[in-house]
């Protein structure tokens, strides 16, 4: 048996085999079914209607952006499905078995901010709940340092400990979860719908009001500039999931599993709650006299059992959506740079770790918008490395793979001492074109000639589009070895 590098391989990397392949169709709608119906994703179409959309429009848009942002998870979790490989592993077939710790820890990072502010919300639904049956017995003053009282951070600790259970059970208890918790969170989506609707004997103005892009509104003729970024934004929404997809792929009974159970999962589940936000907050506006887009602010009006069943789901949803888009990928990602010192199970502690470290309520507090700003512009400059893996995988290897050499320095994707100056370069030629506009979008300038902000609304699409031509045109005359046959799982 070839002999793998140790710095490359560990049991939790090592291609899966054929009794961990267990996920079907059904388990890859479940999981986008339970990562859909999360805090972002309700308050989702919010933004497009304060844009001049008609809610219609704005569901559309973002069922349409995620019908785009599919077909680069269908692409690049094939290569998860056929092989075996989490993302870390595929990573290193374009940017060399050393080159790949840099776009998998930059992907890792970013999801430990995620999780962070992700957890925080969670923890904050509880002490919502504890406040909400006790007549706001449980509030107090801040504590010394990290400035929240005593009960937000029993709270915050409490759902952070919820997560530790399934990293140290691994992806199969977190497939348990996602099945189990997905009908439950549409049936708690469609009861909080019917609620609204007879609360508030139907869902109110906000439902009937016209589009501000038609005949003599205030933005008319500009729909299709607005649609294009909306489009955008909602692919950037789960550009980080396009890449690191693979390592859910991975477990996949076959291909058309994965390919079915995402296109069941992904872009009608995500119209269907952007919907019932919009509907819920127009019928707000009749119950409560404002619109309240946050639904944990609105668990807390509704008092009495409902805000128990309305947080209790919240915080379930929360926790899926959590450990699927954000503890799976930084696991990987932090097992990826130690194999032989960190599995996944470590990783997924390291995680957790930073998750606290950041202090995600100070976050929040000091930086706002700006935070957000900051992760999802982070998040879209991340479509150089989805440009690079479809180049990759589809047109330059034909989906054919050396699965060894994955795992050895002195293979195929070792050349170069390990790092793939062609992906490499691509991925920071196809990152400069939006930099500038994602500077000025964080705050970072004060201002950028025009074309840049211009370009930073598509940055997703011009990164996918140049960081793939220019890895190509890099590439140009490579000669690929052939494919070996023999898939490493350990020692000689």
């Amino acid at each position: 048996m070839t002999k793998y590098d140790p710095d490359l391989w560990n049991a939790d990397l090592a291609p899966t085999t054929e009794a961990q392949r267990t996920w079907d169709w059904k388990a890859y709608a479940a999981l986008w079914v339970a990562m859909v119906v999360c805090v972002p994703t309700y308050m989702l179409a919010a933004g497009l209607i304060a844009e001049g959309m008609s809610w219609d429009q704005a569901v559309l848009t973002v069922m349409f952006g995620n019908i785009i942002v599919l077909a680069p998870m269908i692409l690049i979790g094939h290569a998860g499905a056929k092989y075996g490989v989490p993302f870390p592993v595929l990573l290193r077939s374009a940017f060399g078995t050393k080159g790949a710790r840099i776009p998998a820890l930059a992907r890792g990072l970013v999801a430990c901010g995620w999780f962070g502010i992700q957890t925080w919300v969670g923890g904050s639904a509880i002490y919502v709940i504890l406040n909400g049956l006790s007549d706001n017995a449980f509030q107090g003053a801040a504590l010394p340092f990290l400035g929240i009282d005593i009960t937000q951070t029993i709270s915050f600790l409490a759902f952070w400990a919820l997560h530790l259970f399934f990293i140290k059970n691994g992806t199969e208890s977190i497939r348990w979860l996602e099945t189990y918790a997905a009908p439950f969170l549409i049936a708690m989506g469609l009861a909080l719908l019917g609620w609204a609707y007879v609360t508030a004997g139907g869902f109110g103005a906000m439902l009937s009001t016209p589009s501000q892009f038609g005949p003599g509104g205030a933005k008319e003729g500009k729909f299709l500039i607005t649609f294009i970024a909306g489009l955008t934004a909602m692919v950037g929404y789960w550009a980080t999931m396009a890449l690191n997809i693979p390592d859910f792929t991975r477990f996949a009974k076959s291909q058309k599993d994965q390919i079915i159970g995402q296109m069941i999962g992904l872009p009608l589940p995500m119209a269907l709650f952007a919907f019932i936000g919009v509907a819920v907050t127009s019928a707000t506006v009749t119950i409560y006299g404002e619109a309240i887009w946050d639904p944990v602010a609105l668990a807390g009006r509704m008092g009495g059992m409902g805000v128990v069943f309305a947080l209790a789901a919240l915080i379930v949803a929360t926790l899926t959506t959590n450990l699927a888009a954000n503890v799976v990928a930084p696991a990987y990602g932090f097992s990826n740079l130690s194999p032989g010192r960190i599995s996944f199970r470590m990783g997924g502690y390291i995680t957790a770790g930073i998750g606290i470290a950041i202090f995600p309520w100070k976050l929040l507090e000091s930086a706002g918008g700006y935070l957000f700003t900051w992760l999802i512009g982070y998040s879209a400059l991340l479509g150089p490395i989805a440009g690079i893996l479809i180049a990759d995988y589809f047109l330059l290897r034909h989906c054919r793979l050396n699965v060894e050499d994955l795992f050895r320095h002195d293979g195929q994707y070792g050349a170069q001492r390990g790092w793939n100056m062609a992906g490499l370069s691509a991925l920071i030629i196809g990152i400069l074109p939006n930099l500038p506009g994602f500077l000025h979008a964080a705050g970072v300038v004060d201002s950028v000639p025009p074309i840049f902000d211009t370009l930073y609304h598509y940055a997703w699409f011009v990164g996918v589009f140049v960081a793939g031509c220019l890895y190509l045109v890099f590439s140009r005359g490579r000669v690929l070895p052939a494919v070996a046959s023999h898939i490493p799982e350990g020692g000689e």
